[in-house]
């Protein structure tokens, strides 16, 4: 990837030597963090070098009452640097973002604007939202209207306590795993995978994981149910939690999307779950799920970047596979501290969802010690 900001955005602060110098730096990395665990070869799944983010974030720097500017932090920290593009931003995302700009200009509806929110689909959907420090008025709204049909997106106006939807708030993504189809909606200023291709490789390879395995499913931190849904073309049930009440109405909809019946949504804590689980306690929120007929073998699990606590890692190695996403190796690599106890880590994978930083989303799958 060619950026004009390479070294003075703060949004990438590795990139000596290109997509590849930086990627070999993030393997070896976590090869030496994860050696205490496996000492097989990791497998490596890379990301596009270029376009590869499917959402994004950018302030709106205002210089006088004449221009803004979009606007990244300085990786030096020293205030902010004004930007005309971003290579990382998918195509659609690229093309748009200079003539949104001009358009908010021109219709002056830039009046305490600080910020644009760009979540984009494969196939070029587009939502916008707009961040204002100021009330958003029915004028407001006629006016970005004819921006959104001119320019052929959705857009969000927020400001405090104030949400306005111009035509939708969501995009359709449609994610090709393995031969098979799958269709999400993204929901505005929720959770999504950012890296779409990545994405697609590590459901991939978390099916591959889980291939040889019978009976039902158990998925902790099922989130919108980007993994879900795959997996239950895989197993007879699977039963998913979640503690994010607009992420399971999303699931759920997703769900519907696919034409998938066998998932059993909950929105429950991690905590409350095993309770429920293990009879200690009755919830209302379970009262139409029958958990004695479930032969749960397999786990998925995959966090935030907190990483599991001792308790939930415990109940893990109840089961015989467990599958760990993980966005932060730190958190994980404790983790299997505990879970190698119990279990054998026969297979890990690196996935680059973040080129040109530090962070890197791992796979790992543990089998039960006999």
């Amino acid at each position: 990837m060619n950026c004009k900001y390479f070294g003075i955005c703060g949004a990438c602060i590795v990139y000596e030597g290109g997509y590849e110098a930086g990627l070999l730096q993030k393997v070896e990395l976590n090869r030496e963090l994860f050696t205490p665990f496996y000492t097989d070869e990791i497998s490596l799944f890379k990301s596009p070098s270029s376009h590869y983010r499917s959402r994004s974030e950018f302030k709106i720097w205002h210089e006088g009452e004449e221009s803004i500017h979009y606007a990244m932090n300085r990786a030096d920290k020293n205030g902010v640097l004004l930007i005309g593009e971003c290579p990382q931003v998918s195509s659609a995302i690229f093309t748009l973002m200079p003539k949104l700009l001009k358009a908010i200009k021109r219709e002056k509806i830039d009046f305490k604007l600080f910020g644009a929110d760009f979540l984009s689909s494969s196939s070029g959907e587009i939502v916008v939202s707009l961040l204002y420090h100021r009330t958003l008025d029915s004028t407001w709204k006629e006016t970005t209207e004819k921006i959104a049909d001119e320019l052929g997106i959705y857009i969000i106006g927020r400001s405090r306590g104030q949400k306005v939807i111009i035509k939708q708030d969501y995009v359709t993504e449609i994610l090709h795993v393995n031969g098979d189809e799958f269709r999400f909606n993204y929901i505005e200023n929720s959770f999504t995978q950012p890296n779409s291709q990545v994405n697609e490789q590590m459901i991939g390879w978390a099916l591959k994981s889980l291939q040889n395995t019978d009976a039902d499913l158990l998925e902790l931190y099922c989130g919108a149910g980007n993994f879900t849904i795959p997996f239950a073309k895989k197993f007879r049930k699977v039963l998913a939690t979640e503690i994010s009440k607009s992420s399971i109405n999303a699931a759920k909809t997703n769900m519907l999307l696919n034409s998938v019946d066998n998932i059993a949504f909950v929105r429950m804590a991690v905590e409350e779950f095993v309770e429920a689980l293990d009879g200690v306690r009755v919830f209302n929120r379970m009262k139409d799920i029958d958990i004695n007929s479930y032969e749960i073998k397999s786990i998925f699990v995959d966090p935030p970047r907190s990483g599991m606590d001792e308790a939930t890692c415990r109940f893990a190695s109840r089961y015989e596979n467990i599958i760990y996403i993980s966005c932060n190796p730190q958190t994980l690599a404790r983790d299997l501290e505990l879970l190698t106890k119990t279990h054998k880590v026969i297979d890990m994978a690196l996935f680059d969802q973040f080129p040109y930083t530090h962070h890197a989303e791992m796979g790992v799958k543990l089998i039960k010690k006999i």
